[in-house]
């Protein structure tokens, strides 16, 4: 089946390049030469777990092609998803300005029956809007069909290749046989491929979202309770995950959640409730909550220092706003380090694979480390922001020879705490009582 998917981004990508994986020719088109440029010289512009194989595989058995001419890549497509961005606007709502100007632009240049499908998460009704874009400028039959993508960052190949459910809004039995088809491939193990009008498939992606970070708020606000009590969020955890009716999932505490979807789906979702005057008490909470979560490790760490933070040298692993990515967006590290900088805290950083990003940001107002013990050396406690898979077994010995002290402030609950009591750290984290040296 010939394909165009109209924006490279997380979503874009990963979409086009597996769908070329299982026998489909897909032309992906930006309007950046420079990334474009790079695509078709073979360079992955995202860090995404097992992309890159992929990736050269399909671009050199020629199922996977690069363009910037969005004619070129539309005309022999059947299918032609839209991903492309939906930032939050000033008031919280989506903006829906690039999905509504490539709809306008594709009335001007569709010239058979497409199905275009909404890939992007948007708000409840934007298939509509699609639709009357298009329709204004042609005459040629189209569908519009609302397609949520649940990739998950740093495991979104996997989450393509074999997803829980595909979920498709569509009143057309045309455009819901086309896309069957298409996802047929991806579903043999028998999970299923779900229909639904398109109001409904566009709400089922933000209540999804928005239903894993209250989980996410619920568990952090438990952790802070067990701070005041004396409780341990760990055994909280594993006490209500095996309940069937709970799930494991989604109930680590830490320092809040960031990223590309949470944070603004929920916003967004919030902003079209008001726009229906009603009241979702609940995800006001949970923003609420969770702007708080993200430097919650601040005061911890002032705590230690007797408020006297200035000249103070922190080593902070972890900058991206989860493992196995290099994206930043909404990453509680960035809301920490503005923090600390305020109040005079040398920072020396390091991540796996989102550094560049952050230097892009914010420049030269933190050092980078070349590794993860680089960033110790001289350094007067540890930040750990970031739950990669490395830090998780560090070398203890070497750890403690580079730090001026033996201080650990985990805002990701890396550490077993008896492990850190028996090496004598200072060890605070989220959700548990602190480890005292001399306790």
């Amino acid at each position: 089946m010939n394909i165009a998917v109209i924006g490279t981004g997380y979503v874009g990508l990963v979409t086009g390049t597996c769908l070329a994986e299982t026998g489909n020719d897909v032309i992906c088109v930006d309007i950046d030469e420079a990334k474009v440029k790079k695509m078709k010289d073979g360079i992955v512009p995202i860090y995404e777990p097992h992309l890159d194989v992929l990736f050269e595989r399909n671009i050199r058995q020629g199922r996977l092609s690069f363009t910037t001419n969005i004619e070129e890549a539309v005309a022999p497509a059947k299918i032609v998803f839209l991903a492309l961005p939906t930032p939050p606007d000033e008031d919280g709502s989506a903006d829906l300005s690039y999905v509504l100007g490539v709809a306008k632009d594709l009335g001007k240049i569709i010239q058979d029956y497409k199905v275009i499908v909404d890939k992007s998460t948007v708000p409840v009704g934007t298939a509509e809007l699609v639709h009357q874009a298009i329709r204004e400028q042609t005459d040629v039959a189209f569908d519009v069909v609302s397609n949520p993508e649940f990739l998950r960052e740093g495991f979104a190949v996997d989450d393509f290749l074999k997803p829980d459910r595909v979920v498709i809004g569509t009143t057309s039995s045309k455009a819901k046989a086309i896309m069957e088809e298409l996802y047929k491939p991806y579903v043999r193990q028998g999970n299923p491929i779900i229909f639904m009008d398109e109001r409904s498939a566009e709400l089922t992606k933000y209540a999804a979202n928005a239903f894993l970070a209250t989980k996410i708020t619920f568990m952090n606000e438990i952790a802070n309770l067990c701070e005041k009590v004396g409780a341990d969020v760990d055994a909280i955890r594993i006490g209500i995950g095996s309940d069937t009716r709970i799930g494991k999932r989604f109930l680590f505490a830490g320092i809040g959640y960031g990223g590309s979807c949470f944070p603004k789906d929920v916003q967004a979702l919030a902003k079209t409730s008001e726009e229906h005057a009603y009241d979702f008490r609940i995800l006001r909470s949970v923003m609420g909550v969770n702007e708080q979560q993200k430097t919650i490790i601040v005061p911890k760490i002032r705590s230690y220092f007797n408020k006297d933070l200035a000249g103070k040298r922190i080593a902070l692993w972890g900058l991206a706003f989860k493992p196995d990515t290099d994206d930043i967006r909404e990453a509680p590290s960035l809301y920490i380090i503005r923090e600390l900088l305020k109040e005079g805290v040398k920072i020396k950083a390091y991540d796996p694979e989102a550094m560049e990003n952050v230097k892009s940001l914010i420049g030269d107002q933190i050092e980078f480390a070349s590794n993860q013990y680089e960033a110790l050396e001289g350094a007067d406690a540890l930040l750990i922001a970031t739950e990669w898979s490395v830090f998780r077994n560090p070398d203890f010995d070497k750890v403690s020879s580079l730090l001026n002290n033996k201080v650990i402030f985990d805002g990701r609950n890396l550490y077993d705490r008896d492990l850190m009591k028996s090496l004598g750290y200072y060890y605070s984290s989220i959700g548990r009582s602190v480890i005292h040296p001399e306790n």
